[in-house]
């Protein structure tokens, strides 16, 4: 299966520019969330480097930003680069659960592989990378069985149409433990990935 960055473009501003007026947009270096400047402006989710996994990052911090945070640049948090300190590496961790989470979920449904990101390559290391996986693992799940935030779920299901994938997603696509997701030949998602 081809996974093209615009479409994800096409699909996110079909649902959220007219709406939201918001925008995916590809970027050419870091990630960056830019609110619009005026009344009439569309505020910008930029992805980096035109990954589609980036892409579908991006998103899943769009969609958990409530209405406030939307208004502020990177949605008011703060971001300290690779080479963290421990204590910087566990403030990092905690805050990236849920936006992983979702992309994990954006990757099922588009059936793209899906990587967890520690985002510390040259710092020291994960604060505890087997606990940030079953963290993940756990908050993914408990999205399938309870609900996405809204924004979300009609991402999620604009990813299902559009890649012909209702029949394979299914919450044990988010299990860690190695039971296997029978409906997924292409990417076995019940194994907890593997970290970058």
């Amino acid at each position: 299966m081809k996974h093209h960055p615009d479409d994800l473009i096409m699909l996110f501003n079909d649902l959220f520019l007219e709406k939201w007026r918001t925008r995916l947009v590809k970027g050419d270096i870091e990630p960056e969330y830019i609110p619009a400047s005026d009344a009439d402006a569309h505020h910008r989710v930029i992805f980096a480097h035109g990954y589609f996994a980036s892409a579908l990052h991006e998103v899943s911090h769009w969609c958990i930003a409530g209405e406030r945070r939307r208004m502020l640049h990177d949605y008011g948090y703060w971001y300290c680069p690779d080479g963290r300190t421990e204590q910087q590496q566990a403030a990092f961790e905690k805050a990236e659960i849920k936006p992983q989470a979702l992309e994990w979920v954006f990757s099922a449904a588009a059936g793209s592989k899906f990587n967890i990101s520690v985002d510390n390559l040259s710092g020291e290391g994960p604060a505890d990378e087997d606990a940030f996986r079953a963290r993940v693992s756990e908050q993914a799940q408990r999205y399938v069985a309870n609900g996405l935030p809204p924004r979300a779920a009609l991402f999620k299901d604009a990813l299902l149409d559009f890649y012909g994938r209702h029949a394979e997603f299914c919450p044990d696509c988010f299990r860690g433990a190695a039971t296997g997701c029978a409906a997924d030949k292409e990417f076995n998602h019940a194994q907890a990935p593997a970290a970058l």
